[in-house]
């Protein structure tokens, strides 16, 4: 996976140019930076590293909840994906942020948060659990290849939640749910303590975000000390399934 080519600035005499994050423009993405506001045109291109790099974590976080909250609206940008997929194979990529995330169907990063092809790294597992493999994918994506935000994203009725509240026992599955145990004892909920409550489910799955955030820093030295210069800022999230909304933790 090549992360450090440069972008040539050129386009494809058959595409329009990919996409940068969010439907930024190169020229946009760079005044954003500065703090000036833009419009967004109707041609876009990719990122260069320099210009991914001139943004601050803080811009980057913004540029993901303005996503979300276009998804919710209903207007999200117009993306060609396989000119984006092009573009990114030719010039390299440089993704601004990386997620860990669950593999619920209904809760892909990208869609949800307006995202083109190159924009992000993903990390996928059930429960958006972390162990030694997330993190070193997650080093990679931050002191390698330059993402600048690192976001965990929870969801409500979290199916990976309530197999963990009830016990479940299913092959490797047991192990992952396993990883809940502290979650579940540490999460303050007046109410009924059962898969059945959704409100508890949600509330177990909220700590559970907060607590693989404590864990990342804890063991991974990389990440936190790229957070202390402040050329990373890592955050946790739930998404509302019903609502569609993104809201930090």
């Amino acid at each position: 996976m090549t992360v450090e080519n440069e972008t040539s600035g050129t386009t494809d005499g058959c595409n329009h140019g990919r996409r940068s994050l969010l439907g930024l423009s190169v020229a946009g993405a760079a005044a954003l930076a500065g703090g000036i506001s833009f419009a967004t045109p109707a041609r876009a291109q990719s990122l260069s590293k320099a210009q991914r790099e001139a943004l601050t974590p803080d811009q980057v976080l913004k540029m993901v909840m303005d996503g979300n909250a276009r998804f919710i609206s209903g207007k999200r940008k117009p993306r060609d994906f396989l000119s984006e997929q092009r573009m990114s194979a030719k010039d390299g990529q440089f993704p601004a942020a990386v997620f860990l995330s669950c593999v619920d169907s209904r809760a892909p990063v990208e869609v949800i948060c307006d995202l083109g092809i190159g924009d992000a790294f993903n990390a996928r597992v059930a429960g958006n659990v972390v162990n030694d493999d997330i993190l070193g994918s997650m080093e990679f994506a931050t002191a390698a290849a330059g993402a600048r935000l690192v976001m965990v994203m929870g969801h409500t009725a979290c199916g990976a939640v309530i197999g963990a509240i009830d016990n479940v026992r299913l092959g490797n599955l047991t192990l992952l749910l396993s990883r809940f145990g502290n979650a579940i004892a540490a999460t303050d909920f007046d109410g009924e303590k059962t898969s059945k409550n959704l409100a508890y489910v949600d509330a177990v799955a909220t700590t559970q975000v907060s607590q693989t955030i404590t864990l990342m820093r804890d063991r991974s030295p990389v990440m936190r000390g790229l957070e202390q210069e402040g050329k990373i800022r890592i955050v946790g999230s739930m998404y509302d399934l019903k609502t569609g909304k993104v809201s930090l933790v």
